[in-house]
């Protein structure tokens, strides 16, 4: 299941998109360097404002190029960087994935899975009907969430587009990913 880093982005400023980059820098402890979710605490706004001293569980968002053909099949064009994301993967089920699993990119860099994305309506602000499509229900009427994963960094080193990413799974039992 292992996979390459389609496109990688930060941002240094609060916005929805983050622009794509040549590379990007994960600093251990802390996230994205230069990216406004970088932090050992909480980050993402809402968090902050319900408790700034709570750890930062979502220093690195992934998603998964496959998310955007599939939306792109729906009728939407969303391209790497547009939904806030650090890094996108291609060739890996990312959401399939349990927590604690570390990804290996790069040369150096290691990321472990803390939870899911927990998408919000800024994503519904970005193109009308696209929450319904990254938020839906299964057969038996659970909640899925499609819109990525959120993880801490172990390990730093630079990403860059087309860097190997190497899967190594947790200890079992496996737990899956929930909301962070």
């Amino acid at each position: 299941m292992d996979g390459t880093v389609a496109a990688v982005s930060s941002n240094g400023e609060y916005s929805f998109t983050k622009p794509n980059r040549g590379s990007i820098t994960l600093l251990a402890g802390l996230g994205v360097e230069g990216d406004v979710h970088a932090g050992v605490t909480v980050k993402h706004r809402s968090r902050v404002a319900r408790d700034p001293t709570r750890p930062n569980l979502r220093q690195v968002h992934l998603i998964h190029t496959e998310l955007f053909a599939e939306l792109s099949d729906a009728g939407f064009d969303v391209a790497p960087g547009q939904l806030g994301e650090n890094i996108t993967t291609s060739g890996i089920d990312l959401l399939a994935l349990p927590v604690g699993t570390l990804l290996r990119i790069g040369g150096e860099a290691v990321v472990e899975l803390t939870g899911l994305r927990n998408p919000c309506l800024q994503i519904e602000n970005f193109q009308e009907g696209l929450l319904k499509q990254v938020v839906g229900r299964d057969e038996e009427g659970n909640v899925i969430r499609k819109a990525g994963i959120m993880s801490v960094v172990q390990a730093g080193g630079v990403v860059r587009p087309g860097d190997p990413i190497t899967v190594q799974f947790p200890a079992e039992p496996y737990q899956p990913l929930e909301p962070v």
